[in-house]
């Protein structure tokens, strides 16, 4: 299957840089694949699990919050502003902060701010939950 060069750079620095067969991800008009030869595309990243298909064919999977994609001339970067490989998830952490958001959003006297706060942040830990490596 045909490659192309993959970066992708957090605020935590190069992530990764290669060849790879697909990248999949939620962008804020919904999910995307892209392949080798795609059209050159710039969109803004949304909230979801990030799925790498490398130039063997191995799958790695990653939570991706918020950032840029671009695609020009078969280079696609991707500068999140969250990635964290489904390997690298520390479960136990999200668990726990699905925990507090639930928590907090049962509250009664919640303002409109603080539960769209409490729902950014549950919606965040179950993206880490769904990206993490079983």
């Amino acid at each position: 299957m045909a490659t192309f060069r993959l970066q992708v750079v957090s605020m935590d620095g190069l992530e990764y840089d290669g060849q790879v067969q697909r990248i999949k991800l939620r962008t804020i008009h919904g999910d995307l694949a892209i392949l080798a030869r795609h059209m050159n595309y710039v969109t803004a990243i949304g909230m979801g699990t990030a799925t790498v298909v490398f130039e063997d064919g191995t799958e790695r999977k990653a939570a991706c919050i918020g950032g840029m994609l671009s695609m020009m001339n078969n280079l696609c970067r991707v500068i999140p502003t969250t990635w964290e490989w489904g390997d690298e998830i520390d479960v136990k952490r999200a668990m726990e902060a699905k925990k507090r958001a639930e928590e907090k959003l049962q509250e009664s006297n919640l303002g409109m701010q603080a539960r769209v706060n409490a729902e950014a942040k549950l919606y965040r830990a179950l993206v880490r939950i769904g990206s993490a490596k079983k």
